[in-house]
């Protein structure tokens, strides 16, 4: 049991951490969204042309980070010792929604490079606990010193309204904390009333106790990783994407700034004196000379000029298409570096085969396997804790050592699945592993299963005959009188008369 002065202690330590991390995930956060720093290659591109592409961004980022999301769909959990995948944990998983909001969780990690999962009963339906995927921007997770699974505290921080909110989740029990928001536009004098008000202090819950008990006796709160590393943090994909993407920006504009100025062929007057008219007086008078507007030249595309020495010179317009290769190359590095597809970002795609597309896809289906195996460690763990908080230890350590169910990584046409799904079962593999190899729901291949079950109940030989077809070639050919040899006449072994 912790005292409340430890308890903030271990408060204000995470929260210093959280506020570290809270600049690189902003940062990451802004570019996939497509708010980006514009670049500038000089101070007087700057200068002149800063303000006319604030606002612009030909946003990459956000194709890489989505491709990989879009292939993590979990369809199950298999406890270790089982066959079937557990119905009761995916009812929970669908309850809580978590279907969709594990695709925001699994977005938040690739961009934010880690996200967290917490679990927590329900008093109202101690069956169906609550479960909810973190942002990094608001939850942490502190380990035991010298390990990186074995979880020691965990922190959720939050704002609504006027007041911070902050509950602190330890193996025995919870606290829970609140301070007023501190204001930005604060004078001296209000500055240090507020920070005397900024402490946390414990927040009253009613019919809640303060520290509230875990009866899970575990920190029920799990850190999903993106690109783990050893000894240091795990990398957001977008991390490796900031650089070139802020080429391609700076390329793109000045492409725009050569096309204002230099995109149609130029011509220059040589050894000409500037145009003038006579300047009269209000008499009619001529008094002197003026310069002739330029702007009239160009509207009525007719210009005089006098003088023995004076030539008409022009230049070519600029080439803009050096600048489309330079941005295409680029984007070609881009999909290198994070291995996407180079027709995600590029959209070239003339005469390919399946096997073509299949081999093009090959880094992103091993990129995205990669973070099906850290992100299912985490996943196991959130199953287990589902079981702790319905009170179910023994299946609790069986789900830990489980695994999870995902669909298919690889982009296959429905023709090519159904090829793949029946040669294994030529092989033998067993029909509900095949359902759930197709990407089915445990749910969906319950119901699968049980109208299969009907459809051979009602008609057992049609069903039968087709399974064996399909699990082993044609059945044998039964002999028929026709295909029975007649007995020659005669004693065995004399010759038959002709």
């Amino acid at each position: 049991m912790a005292t409340e002065a430890q308890a903030l202690q271990l408060v204000a330590l995470l929260e210093n951490e959280l506020t570290r991390r809270r600049g690189a995930i902003d940062t990451h956060n802004a570019y996939y969204r497509g708010d980006h720093r514009l670049k500038f290659a000089s101070d007087e591109f700057r200068k002149f042309h800063g303000g006319r592409y604030r606002d612009f961004s030909d946003n990459w980022t956000q194709v890489v980070a989505d491709s990989p999301v879009e292939r993590l769909t979990v369809t199950g959990f298999l406890a270790a010792g089982e066959t079937t995948a557990d119905r009761d944990l995916w009812e929970v998983w669908q309850v809580n929604a978590l279907d969709a909001d594990s695709q925001l969780g699994f977005l938040g990690a690739v961009t934010g490079a880690r996200c967290f999962v917490l679990v927590w009963g329900d008093p109202d339906d101690p069956d169906m606990p609550v479960v909810t995927f973190e942002d990094a921007s608001q939850s942490i997770v502190a380990y035991e010193p010298g390990s990186r699974r074995h979880r020691r505290a965990a922190l959720k921080r939050w704002q609504d309204g006027n007041e911070d909110f902050a509950t602190l989740y330890l193996k025995d029990e919870v606290w829970k904390f609140s301070r007023p928001l501190s204001r930005q536009d604060k004078s001296p004098q209000e500055a240090d009333v507020d920070e005397a008000l900024k402490q946390w202090t414990p927040r009253e819950v009613a019919d809640e106790p303060n520290p509230q008990p875990n009866p899970m006796n575990i920190v029920p709160m799990v850190e999903l990783p993106n690109r783990p590393m050893l000894v240091d943090e795990p990398i957001s994909d977008i991390a490796g994407t900031i650089a070139m993407q802020d080429a391609i920006n700076l390329l793109w504009a000045q492409l725009f700034t050569a096309s204002d100025y230099a995109s149609f062929p130029q011509r220059v007057i040589l050894g000409a004196e500037p145009p003038t008219i006579p300047k009269l007086n209000s008499a009619g008078e001529i008094v002197g000379k003026q310069l002739v507007d330029i702007q009239k030249f160009a509207v009525d595309r007719v210009m005089m000029f006098s003088g023995k020495d004076t030539k008409i010179a022009s230049w070519a317009a600029a080439n803009l298409a050096a600048y489309s290769d330079v941005i295409e190359v680029a984007v070609g590095h881009l999909a290198a570096q994070t291995r996407t597809p180079q027709h995600y970002l590029i959209g070239k795609m003339a005469n390919l085969s399946a096997d073509s597309l299949l081999a093009a896809e090959t880094g992103l289906v091993q990129r995205v396997d990669e973070k099906k195996l850290w992100f299912g460690q985490g996943l196991r763990e959130v199953a287990s804790l589902i079981a702790l908080a319905q009170g179910q230890d023994a299946k609790a350590r069986a789900l830990r050592s489980g695994r999870v169910l995902w669909a298919d990584s690889e982009s296959r046409s429905h023709a090519q699945m159904a090829d793949a799904l029946l040669k294994l079962k030529q092989l033998g593999f067993p029909f509900e592993w095949l359902a759930l190899r197709y990407g089915l729901t445990p749910t969906e291949v319950s119901d699968v299963m049980a109208l299969r079950a009907a459809e051979l109940e009602a008609d057992p030989v049609t069903a039968l005959t087709r399974e064996m077809t399909a699990g082993a070639g044609p059945l044998p050919a039964q002999p028929g009188p026709a295909d029975t040899e007649a007995e020659p006449e005669g004693e065995p072994g004399e010759e038959p008369e002709l």
